[in-house]
């Protein structure tokens, strides 16, 4: 399992050595405005004026660009950072010019270059950034940093300190009562036993100890603790969480006393006003697009089969809400999903004519943009399941509720991986599988990348789509 150490360390945020940190942040924010101020400067110079149809694509344009890559990866990583975010946001402005011909509204010859010439602006300057702030750094305090405990989980953020990815610290070395050997610590990187750090601290003046003994080593622990009294070191707490299956995992602040969420939904702040615009941007840009299309679907259904156009189900939403998702009916029945709901199947006998063309090309499933626009879906998230199904599946797939931290999508992470449909306990265990890796990795990237493979699997067709 992998764990994000930089959640639980704190350190980055000591006032003391605020430069570096800021310097990171500020970064993480610039390189998406670089790409929409760049594109607003090409127009005016172009038109002498700027459209409000260019101050929407700046704004989407940083949307989906932000935050940028971390400025503290190497070289590679970083160029490659941010040459596949920008990729991202090209292919998701392809996706709006299919589906509303945006282009027509647009110098394309402007277009292209300000495509090209962004990526080399972004990274030349990051590169600037990176010259000034190694000239700045001498300048700014270097904190020396010690583990307690040689654990996994130490020398993970051992190597964090080591790579600079804790601005301001210097690494200097393990206390731990096992030997180099037992820990898998380097030898020279272990300087005496957990008693002896104390000692050690006093004398070197060590600003910062982390201790990273297991929750079980309580007596330890406080014996420490005791012992660093006579020391002006900080003293930070690495919790040993590999005990628990970590969602958004984060340190907290609750009257005063600190908190470590282990499962949290990644929709706080900044990140959640990126998941709304971008719903409600595609939405505003599609549903224009679609509107004809549906009253045809609509109209199509009324004539062909008896029953009303719509179908509504109740369904799980976020925190295990009831919500109420809309459909193009597309079968003969009217399941509530609440206490009937019965998978549809190949050559189901239940599936109308106009349903099957319905269902296979996925367009029975466009109404839930306006569920997306009132705020109950999102366009991208773990697809919401009859209540009926909830019930049954949720006590016996571990996690299985853990979904419903973010809100329902009208396409998810399992879909794209070839894990749409089926009710038995295999391909649903597989779907929680994905839905809990979108929580735990979600990015606004995630979500476009999602976003293509889903219009490309639509135009493929998807063999499991019935």
């Amino acid at each position: 399992m992998r764990v994000n150490i930089r959640d639980f360390a704190g350190a980055q945020d000591d006032v003391a050595h605020v430069f570096p940190l800021a310097s990171n942040v500020l970064q993480r924010i610039t390189d998406p405005l670089v790409a929409a101020v760049l594109y607003l400067a090409m127009s005016f110079h172009a038109h002498g004026i700027v459209t409000k149809q260019d101050e929407v694509l700046a704004f989407i344009t940083a949307l989906i660009f932000f935050p940028s890559t971390d400025p503290a990866a190497s070289r590679g990583k970083y160029i490659a950072g941010v040459l596949t975010s920008w990729g991202k946001v090209l292919a998701c402005l392809y996706i709006f010019d299919l589906v509303g011909n945006f282009s027509s509204a647009f110098d394309t010859s402007l277009i292209r270059s300000w495509a090209v010439l962004t990526p080399v602006s972004v990274i030349g300057m990051h590169f600037a950034f990176a010259s000034i702030r190694s000239r700045l750094e001498p300048f700014a305090d270097t904190q020396t940093a010690i583990v307690i405990g040689a654990s996994e989980v130490g020398m993970h953020l051992a190597r964090r300190i080591e790579s600079r990815n804790i601005a301001g610290q210097r690494f200097v070395g393990y206390f731990d009562d096992r030997s180099a050997e037992r820990s898998g610590a380097p030898a020279a990187q272990v300087l005496g036993t957990i008693d002896s750090a104390p000692e050690f601290v006093k004398r070197e003046r060590v600003d910062l100890v982390y201790v990273a003994l297991p929750m079980a080593s309580q007596p330890r622990i406080l014996k420490l603790l005791d012992g660093l009294r006579d020391t002006t070191a900080t003293i930070k707490f690495v919790p040993d969480m590999f005990i628990a299956d970590l969602i958004q995992a984060k340190v907290e602040n609750a009257a005063g006393l600190p908190v470590i969420s282990i499962c949290d939904t990644p929709f706080v702040g900044s990140y959640a006003l990126q998941k709304r615009c971008f719903d409600m941007a595609a939405c505003l840009l599609a549903l224009p697009l679609v509107a004809p299309l549906m009253l045809l679907i609509a109209a199509l259904i009324r004539l062909t089969s008896p029953g009303p156009a719509f179908f509504k189900q109740r369904r799980y939403g976020l925190n295990g809400e009831e919500i109420v998702v809309w459909k193009f009916r597309s079968m003969k029945v009217m399941e509530d999903g609440d206490t009937v709901y019965k998978q549809a199947t190949q050559d189901d006998d239940r599936i109308t004519s106009i349903g099957k063309i319905l269902r296979k090309t996925s367009l029975d499933e466009l109404p839930q943009l306006i569920n997306v626009l009132l705020g109950s879906m999102s366009l991208i998230g773990p697809r919401p399941h009859a209540v009926a199904v909830n019930e049954n599946y949720r006590s016996q797939i571990s996690g299985y509720m853990l979904r419903h931290k973010v809100k329902p999508g009208i396409s998810g992470l399992a879909q794209v991986n070839g894990y749409r449909g089926g009710d038995d306990l295999h391909s649903m265990s597989k779907r929680i599988e994905f839905d809990l890796i979108y929580l735990r990795s979600w990015s606004i990237g995630l979500d476009v990348k999602i976003a293509v493979k889903t219009v490309l699997m639509l135009l493929k067709g998807d063999p499991k789509a019935y």
